[in-house]
């Protein structure tokens, strides 16, 4: 049978990936907690995506002169 790692191990899905992890503790009960990862074509994804909404907004806009 094949060595299959543990499941609490971190494998990462790409070499490139970028992790962020964030916590805050507010007094005796609140806690919060975040984290996130991305990978560098998803950085490009999400610009891409960002300027397409922004020229669909800019047609979509009426157009005024001053």
């Amino acid at each position: 049978m094949a060595d299959v790692p543990p499941l609490d191990t971190d494998i990462p899905t790409h070499p490139e990936e970028m992790k962020a992890n964030y916590a805050v503790r507010i007094g005796k009960s609140i806690s919060i907690q975040a984290s996130a990862r991305i990978t560098p074509a998803g950085i490009v994804t999400v610009g891409v995506t960002t300027l397409l909404v922004a020229l669909a907004f800019a047609a979509l806009a009426p157009r005024r002169r001053y």
